[in-house]
């Protein structure tokens, strides 16, 4: 990460807030960025579609875009604005190139998103070559990761819980307390240090990926833990999605609960929509119901995370008879969340309907696209040895035997409430 160069007054949480509603606002006000196309199916389309001349022009505003948005972060911040206009482009590059990876017919049944394809194009760079200076003066991966959540905050609309019904509602709420507790339980027990515990807790209980990167956000964690949460959430959603529906014809289960089932212990919605399609349309609607319900409490459990760890990980909380005041709490609170939460009740109860349909699209492309930044960032600067060592045994037993937990009591509330 690019050091500062001179005294900002400016923190880099409000910093994200100011670029994360800059971008908002210009997209309600009708700039709206191009959403490049990266889907095909063969040579031929890939050619005709994804490397066409118009959506190459398309990729190139977008590049524009973000080389805008972090030279002004970098303005802000009193960082270097050169080892933006030197490094970047090629980390863009980069996850543009995961992206197409990603948009291919064959991988997307596979339900694998951008953010590991960025992670691994990134540490087999990172792994096989010095990087040179300018290189990883741009590797802003914190303030990536922060616009992007500012951005996501868009996409949780409060009125869309209540269309979800409330049955999906009410397992969500206790599929997540519930699992959540249980991980973040059985990983003190097991020694796991409370950063990469909490990490784990909220990927396996919430909505996977985009908890993970919610949870390190509020936190401040470490980058590569995070890397590592997503890794075991990624690769465990394939066997779920596959064997899952199948379980469920083997148990009897209706198409109701089987979606239920399924959307509530799914960590990714890609393989969550793809389980429920192997059942039958009733199951996906279900999944897709009870999946939504969960991804709709990430903004109060961001916050109550942040609330919790800005006053347990504050040196006077370790002294029973002292509390951290106020003031220490606002100080250490990661303001980004703030900005998250304002973005949701701006296009929940401010925005008309018609112009979060119209922007929404736009938004949420580039939402991902600072996601997928943020790990292509990981990658180059992360040792391959750091990830997978003999301290990862344990955050994945926790992972694993959390997401038992998480199949059977989700099977049980599933089928209470939807049989």
């Amino acid at each position: 990460m690019s050091s500062p160069t001179k005294k900002s007054f400016l923190t880099e949480d409000w910093t994200v807030v100011i670029l994360g509603f800059s971008i908002i606002l210009l997209a309600i006000a009708g700039i709206l960025l191009p959403v490049p196309a990266f889907s095909w199916n063969n040579s031929a389309e890939l050619f005709e579609k994804v490397l066409s001349l118009e959506n190459i022009q398309k990729i190139l505003v977008q590049l524009v875009a973000v080389l805008v948005v972090a030279a002004a972060g970098a303005l802000l911040l009193g960082n270097s604005v050169k080892a933006v206009f030197t490094g970047l482009p090629v980390v863009y590059f980069l996850t543009i190139l995961a992206l197409i990876i990603t948009g291919n017919s064959a991988v997307k049944n596979l339900n694998l998103e951008a953010v590991i394809f960025s992670l691994i194009i990134g540490l087999i760079i990172g792994n096989t070559i010095t990087l040179p200076t300018w290189l990883k003066a741009a590797l802003s991966t914190e303030l990536f990761v922060k616009i992007g959540l500012v951005l996501l905050g868009t996409t949780v609309i409060f009125s869309d819980i209540l269309k979800s019904g409330s049955l999906g509602l009410i397992q969500a709420l206790v599929v997540v307390i519930s699992v959540w507790y249980f991980a973040f339980w059985i990983s003190k027990k097991m020694g796991v240090d409370e950063e990469m515990g909490i990490m784990l807790s909220s990927a396996v209980s919430i909505c996977g990926v985009s908890a993970a990167i919610a949870t390190s956000g509020a936190i401040k964690g470490d980058s590569k833990k995070l890397s590592y949460v997503i890794s075991l959430v990624l690769v465990t959603a394939i066997p779920m999605m596959i064997f899952m529906p199948y379980a469920a014809k083997a148990m009897g289960l209706s198409e109701e609960v089987t979606g239920a089932w399924l959307g509530g212990t799914i960590d990714t919605t890609g393989a969550v929509a793809a389980a429920g399609t192997l059942v039958g349309d009733v199951a996906l609607k279900t999944s897709t119901i009870v999946k939504f319900s969960q991804n709709v409490l990430l903004g109060v459990a961001a916050f109550a995370i942040s609330i919790y760890w800005t006053y347990t990980n504050n040196p006077l909380a370790k002294d029973k008879d002292t509390k951290p005041s106020l003031g220490v709490i606002w100080e250490r609170f990661p303001k980004f969340v703030l900005g998250f939460l304002a973005a949701s009740l701006l296009f929940s109860f401010v925005i008309s309907p018609d112009t979060v349909s119209a922007v929404k699209g736009s938004l949420k492309n580039f939402q991902g696209l600072w996601f997928a930044l943020a790990f292509t960032s990981i990658g180059l600067e992360t040792n391959f040895a750091d990830l997978f060592n003999k301290d990862s045994k344990k955050p994945l037993y926790v992972f694993l035997i959390a997401q038992t937990f998480n199949i059977i009591i989700t099977l049980a509330i599933a089928y209470y409430l939807f049989r």
